[in-house]
């Protein structure tokens, strides 16, 4: 064979422009806009846009912010809530060339304006019920240059004030509704930047790219079986991993988006009520909220509703709930460095037939690589071999393919250590089990080790969770002469219920080994992200002081 022998499939076959184009979830909307102009495309309290109007608007804020001097390369940040203006900025921004920086609506003003400077934002829209921190962040950030855009929701009537010389509508008035869209000139180029929760020195910036965006907002239509013109209702923040992209997924469904500015049992029932919402994501606590919510708020919902779970490993007793009232929940995972969801715990009709604690099982685990990611699998990270299939051997989750992070902004050394051997590495710790589906044990640094044993703060959780009187559970390692450390059980009882830590620690015991149980518990409101995610370094330094612990 002679490698320097020019193959017939290339000679006069090459890439031009009738036979290639660049990846990129902007033309999603586009297509939309062309086939369905008069669907509705979003609802927010009584407003309703069609997807015409909000590819209009779209259009506009593109063109603004190009007379604003925004263009490729830029950065635009945003601190809004799940709102019309939300969605639009994910298309308006990046049609100049521009970067669009969503930022977590919780952040304190420090670590705002830390990521307003390293991501070197030029514009900043910015919601007016966050004025208050963001007028500090902004003092803290030192950026006078700063353009600023307010956004003024009329569904919001709380306090805040408008700091900008902008105002959202009036700026899309000056807006050409006629502006074409900038296309990346490679699918490689910088859509999107989102910073990782940072809960140990200043957060990473975590860069996407137009193929990678395009590639899973597809995955996801596929990989969970998704309709065309779903009804999807905004329970996840669409700060969040671009809302794991779903605001393009909605886009290429040309579905239906109903927003909601905050996280709430009684109006996810309502919305979903009221509009007929298919679908909906959120980590587990939001399907928790759901699954023990009075039965009379679910009165009247008598369509099928699926909901993504993810951010955290869904205790069984969530998946379980969920199934109870007949909600259809399917299991994700993935990180920031992966555009949100990239694995998928794909479901086989015959597990339908299993008792419901076979089910739970079956369908709480990791599973396995979205239909746009090459591969998920679990490996020991020093020798970089793939663990056996035999559900006992731990190692660390790692990811490659195309939904996998350009890098991290301005940290080559940070992005050099996680492609580490070809993979990205995730720091989740994991078994393959006999069918090739992974299932995730711990973070690693979440791994307790008491008298040299490795304890799964997971699998102590899962016991916790089947107590009927406890709504959330936090399992973190504490200090201990004896044992090195030992489990400490933050727990979160449901409303009206009670239970002592002795009945705890002895119903623990009754489902895992005795050393496994946890040796104290601390009663508690869990501290949790926006995303519903439980802040575990939070409970981690309160388990280190013994004050914190009776």
């Amino acid at each position: 064979m002679n490698d320097n022998k020019t193959s017939i499939y290339e000679d006069g076959l090459g890439k031009n422009a009738a036979n290639y184009t660049p990846l990129t979830p902007l033309t999603f909307i586009e297509r939309s806009a062309f086939i369905y102009p008069d669907r509705v495309a979003v609802i927010h309290g009584e407003r309703r846009l069609t997807w015409k109007q909000t590819y209009d608007r779209c259009r506009r804020l593109g063109s603004a912010l190009r007379q604003l001097g925004v263009g490729k390369g830029d950065t635009v940040a945003v601190v809004l809530n799940n709102t019309p203006e939300m969605f639009e900025c994910h298309f308006g921004i990046p049609a100049t060339g521009a970067v669009i920086n969503t930022i977590n609506t919780r952040l304190d003003a420090e670590a705002i304006a830390f990521i307003l400077n390293h991501g070197e934002a030029r514009v900043l829209i910015t919601d007016r019920e966050y004025s208050r921190t963001m007028s500090a962040a902004l003092e803290l950030a030192k950026r006078p240059d700063m353009i600023v855009i307010d956004v003024d929701d009329p569904e919001y009537t709380g306090p805040g004030t408008r700091l900008g010389g902008h105002e959202y509508e009036a700026l899309l008035a000056t807006g050409n509704p006629d502006f074409v869209f900038e296309q990346p000139g490679d699918e490689w180029d910088a859509i999107a930047l989102n910073y990782t929760s940072g809960t140990t020195g200043n957060p990473k910036g975590v860069v996407y790219h137009h193929r990678g965006a395009y590639l899973n907002s597809m995955s996801n239509i596929v990989s969970w079986g998704m309709p065309p013109h779903s009804v999807y209702l905004w329970t996840l923040p669409m700060f969040h991993c671009n809302g794991w992209c779903f605001a393009w997924t909605m886009a290429a469904n040309s579905g239906v988006n109903v927003c909601l500015r905050r996280v709430d049992p009684r109006l996810i029932f309502d919305a979903i009520r009221a509009h007929r919402v298919t679908h909906y994501c959120g980590a587990p606590i939001v399907h928790s909220m759901l699954a023990n919510a009075p039965e009379s708020w679910r009165e009247g919902i008598d369509h099928k509703v699926s909901g993504l779970v993810a951010a955290a490993p869904p205790p069984a007793a969530v998946i379980e709930g969920m199934a109870r009232i007949g909600f259809d929940v399917t299991h994700v995972y993935g990180l920031t460095e992966t555009y949100g969801p990239a694995a998928v715990c794909a479901k086989h009709e015959e597990w339908a037939d299993l008792p419901l604690a076979e089910q739970v099982a079956m369908n709480g685990r990791q599973g396995v690589r979205y239909h746009a990611q090459e591969g998920i699998t679990v490996m020991d990270p020093v020798t970089m071999q793939v663990v056996p299939w035999d559900n006992e051997t731990m190692g660390e989750i790692m990811f490659r393919g195309n939904l996998v992070m350009k890098g991290y902004l301005k940290n080559p050394t940070a992005t050099e250590e996680s492609f580490r051997g070809g993979w990205y590495h995730t720091g989740d710790l994991a078994v393959i089990q006999p069918d090739g589906y992974v299932k995730i044990k711990d973070r690693s640094k979440d791994i307790i080790i008491s008298g040299g044993e490795n304890i799964s703060s997971i699998e102590v959780e899962d016991a916790l969770y089947k107590h009927p009187a406890v709504i959330a559970a936090a399992v973190v390692a504490a200090p201990d002469e004896k044992w090195g450390e030992v489990p400490c059980a933050f727990v979160e009882l449901r409303d009206g219920a009670s239970a002592s830590a002795e009945e705890l620690i002895t119903h623990c015991r009754a489902h895992l080994a005795g050393f496994k149980a946890p040796k104290r518990i601390v009663f508690t409101e869990l501290p949790k992200t926006s995303t519903g995610k439980i802040q575990k370094f939070v409970l981690r330094e309160q388990a280190k002081s013994s004050a914190a612990i009776e």
